[in-house]
């Protein structure tokens, strides 16, 4: 009689579907021959990718650091850089100053001057001239992140109603009533600044105006001071100055002037007076102090007056003791001038 092998009986008894998943089986155990390899592969690239990546944001990194910080580059496109990535300039008693605030104070202040004399080149003297306006233009950023930190400490906001206010009233300066496009291109061809940037540049203004009023208190008696005397010497502007010596600052136009000059809203405020009347205590419109202003004779379009000045100056006497208590820390090397207070 025939044998069959124990295997063969086995084989038998397994049911198609046994044979299929059996059959199923080889074939993924063959297919893991190449996926394995495969996935390693893949997995090498990832890693590899990123160390790439990595090294490159590194580089480019820090050829950012060196542009800025010991370059000083202060190109356009360094500049835009900086209005997307917030890097600092400098710490002014724990607030950061922005890199791209000071650039466009910067930029505000070079380009009128190389539109009068033209682009400055690489002579000692260029040099020197750059140097000076970005000191200027440091001290301003400075200035300005420090009210904007006061600011916050004191509760004051500046709207973007009011920037729109003072957008509005330096394109009708001087009287003369100018196009929304031909504002913008007089602020791109003098001053190298777009709409958003000057915005930006009256907010800082208007900011550190409404501190400097807030927290200068003696500026507040010596105009209630200034207004007393004016009654007292019926309207003797320039016995009052006299009298208050240094702590006020006396002028006169010397003739008439245009009713829109710029100078602080006082012609404006001097054409609602009439001759020999003088105004109440007044905000400068260049945000830096208080006056007076008496009207001495005006047409309809010109104006005469003598005015008196009680200038902020707490805001400065601030700055100037964080800078010796050594709370101001700056991020680029720029020499101090002696004449920069």
């Amino acid at each position: 009689m025939k044998k069959i092998s124990l295997k063969r009986k086995d084989a038998a008894k397994k049911t198609e579907r046994e044979k299929v998943e059996e059959r199923r089986e080889e074939v993924l155990a063959r297919g893991r021959k190449f996926k394995y390899p495969l996935q390693y592969a893949k997995h090498r690239l990832v890693v590899v990718t990123i160390i790439v990546a990595v090294v490159a944001l590194s580089v480019m990194t820090g050829l950012g650091w060196f542009a800025l910080y010991k370059a000083q580059d202060t190109g356009d496109v360094l500049y835009r850089i900086t209005q997307i990535l917030p890097v600092p300039v400098a710490d002014v008693d724990g607030e950061k100053a922005r890199y791209s605030d000071y650039l466009m104070i910067y930029k505000s202040t070079i380009t009128p001057v190389e539109e009068q004399q033209g682009t400055l080149g690489d002579t000692v003297d260029a040099d020197t001239m750059r140097a000076h306006y970005k000191r200027l233009a440091l001290d301003d950023a400075e200035d300005y992140t420090y009210a904007i930190k006061l600011a916050r400490e004191l509760g004051i906001e500046v709207t973007s109603e009011e920037v729109n206010k003072s957008y509005d009233e330096h394109r009708n300066i001087g009287g003369t009533e100018r196009s929304e496009e031909g504002f913008k291109k007089i602020l791109s061809d003098n001053f190298g600044l777009s709409e958003t940037e000057y915005k930006r540049m009256l907010y800082l203004s208007l900011i550190k105006s409404k501190v400097s009023e807030k927290i200068d208190e003696n500026a507040v008696k010596i105009a209630n001071e200034v207004a007393q005397k004016i009654n007292e010497k019926q309207g003797n502007m320039q016995a009052v100055a006299e009298e208050m010596g240094d702590k006020v600052r006396y002028e006169e136009t010397g003739g008439l002037v245009d009713k829109m000059n710029v100078d602080g809203g006082r012609s404006v405020e001097a054409m609602k007076l009439s001759p020999g009347q003088v105004s109440g205590r007044q905000v400068s419109t260049n945000g830096d102090g208080y006056y007076f202003v008496k009207l001495i004779e005006k047409t309809d379009t010109t104006v005469n007056y003598a005015s008196i000045k009680i200038p902020w100056t707490e805001f400065s006497k601030r700055m100037k003791d964080l800078r010796a208590e050594d709370k101001i820390k700056e991020y680029i090397d720029l020499a101090r001038e002696e004449t920069v207070q």
